[in-house]
C-alpha cells in the first residue's frame, strides 16, 4: 500500500484506519491540513506525512503520485468534490467511509466522467455501506423479482467527533426514501415498524442513510427504506428537531453544538472497540406476490469495522485496478455480497425464504 494517501487519517477513524494499514504491512502516506497533527502520526506509525490543503490549486500535484485515496475526512459534502475532482485529472481512484447520501448521489452522477478518466469511485466503505450494502446485493440475489427493499440498523458503542459533526450539521433536514426510482425528501421518522434484530420486534424508524443510492445501484431496486433502532419516544423527538430545523441552521446554534461535540467527544475507547457490536436487518419483497427474502447481519464495532473493511477495499483496488470496474461503485458492485462476510467477526443469516412453499431457513455463513 505504498501508492495510497489516507486523508483526514488523524481523526478518530482515519486513525483507526491508518493503524490497520500499517498493522498489515503497509506504508501509507498520512495527509490533511493539521501540519503538526501530520507530522505527529507520521512519526507514530514510521510513515510519511503530508500537508494536504483541499482548497490549493495545486490539490492535484499531491495525488499524482498515489494510485488511490481514501478520504477519512468529513463532512464528506465538503471534502469529496475537490478530492474527486483532483482524482479525475491524475487518475486516481477514489474511496471514502461517508454515509452522506447525498453525497453518494453526487458521485453517481460522475460516473461517466469516472470512466473516461479510468477510475473507480468508490464511497460509503465503512459501516456505511459495506454491511448493509452487501445484505441488499445477497437478498437481491434471493429474490431477483423483489421490487422494494426495507433495511435496519441497530448499532451502539459510541460517536466519533466527526461522526457527530456531520450529524449536527444535518440536524432539522429530515429525511429521505426511495420510491420507484426516485429519492424523496420525507419528515424525519416518517414510518416507523417493528424489526426483530434477533432478539425479538424493536421500534424503528426511517433514517436517510446512503443505501437509499447505493443499494439501488447494487441491486436495482427502486423502491427503498432504511430504518434505525430506536425507542418509541424518540419519534416524536425527531420530529420536533425536524421542527426546528429553521433553528438549527443558522451559523450560532450550529457553532455552539459543534464547540459541545469538539469539548466531549473524541470516539468509543479500545474496550468500546473490541466488545461492541451491531446487526444489519434486510428485507427484500415483491409487492405483487407477496414473496419475500430476510436476513440478519452481525458486525463488531462499526468503527472497529470500519477501519478493517476501508483498508481491505483500498488493498482490492489497488491488487487488482485492472478488475474492479471504473465508474461509480459500491462495495458489493465492486466486490460482492460476500465482501462483509470477509471482514473479521460478522455472519449472516438467512431467516426467512423467498418461496412461500417452504418453511422459512436457517442458513448461518461466519467469517472466520
Amino acid at each position: 500500500m505504498d501508492s495510497l494517501l489516507i486523508y483526514g487519517s488523524y481523526g478518530y477513524t482515519g486513525r483507526l484506519i491508518a493503524r490497520e494499514a500499517v498493522a498489515r504491512g503497509g506504508s501509507p502516506v498520512v495527509a490533511g491540513r493539521d501540519g503538526r497533527a501530520v507530522a505527529r502520526q507520521a512519526d507514530a506509525l514510521g510513515v510519511e506525512g503530508r500537508v494536504v490543503d483541499l482548497e490549493s490549486s495545486t490539490l492535484a500535484s499531491h495525488l499524482e503520485r498515489f494510485d488511490a485515496v481514501v478520504n477519512c475526512a468529513g463532512p464528506f459534502a465538503d471534502t469529496a468534490e475537490p478530492l474527486v475532482t483532483a482524482c479525475l485529472e491524475t487518475g486516481t481512484d477514489y474511496l471514502d467511509i461517508t454515509g452522506e447520501f447525498p453525497v453518494f448521489e453526487c458521485l453517481r452522477q460522475r460516473d461517466d466522467a469516472a470512466r473516461e478518466a479510468g477510475i473507480t469511485l468508490l464511497p460509503g466503505v465503512g459501516f456505511d455501506v459495506v454491511p448493509s450494502d452487501c445484505l441488499a446485493a445477497f437478498l437481491a440475489a434471493q429474490l431477483p423479482d423483489g421490487d422494494a427493499l426495507r433495511l435496519g440498523i441497530k448499532s451502539g458503542g459510541g460517536l466519533s467527533r466527526g461522526t457527530a459533526r456531520t450529524l449536527v450539521e444535518h440536524l432539522g433536514s429530515g429525511g429521505v426514501v426511495r420510491r420507484n426510482g426516485r429519492l424523496i425528501q420525507v419528515p424525519a421518522a416518517f414510518r416507523t415498524r417493528e424489526i426483530d434484530f434477533g432478539d425479538g420486534p424493536e421500534h424503528a424508524v426511517t433514517i436517510p442513510w446512503g443505501d437509499v443510492v447505493t443499494a439501488a445501484h447494487s441491486t436495482g431496486i427502486e423502491s427503498i427504506e432504511v430504518y434505525a433502532a430506536a425507542p418509541s419516544w424518540a419519534t416524536k423527538g425527531l420530529a420536533a428537531v425536524d421542527s426546528l430545523g429553521w433553528l438549527l441552521e443558522r451559523d450560532p446554534v450550529e457553532t455552539l453544538l459543534k464547540r459541545l461535540v469538539d469539548t466531549r467527544l473524541d470516539g468509543p475507547d479500545e474496550t468500546q472497540l473490541a466488545t461492541g457490536s451491531a446487526v444489519v436487518w434486510g428485507e427484500v419483497t415483491d409487492e405483487e406476490t407477496g414473496r419475500r427474502a430476510r436476513a440478519r447481519l452481525r458486525t463488531p464495532n462499526p468503527y472497529a469495522l470500519t477501519a478493517e473493511s476501508a483498508v481491505a477495499a483500498a488493498e482490492r483496488i489497488l491488487e487488482g485496478r485492472n478488475r474492479v470496474p471504473n465508474g461509480f461503485q459500491t462495495p458489493a458492485s465492486a466486490f460482492g455480497s460476500e465482501f462483509a462476510l470477509e471482514l473479521s467477526g460478522t455472519e449472516r443469516e438467512l431467516v426467512a425464504a423467498p418461496d412461500d412453499s417452504i418453511e422459512p431457513t436457517r442458513t448461518l455463513v461466519e467469517s472466520e
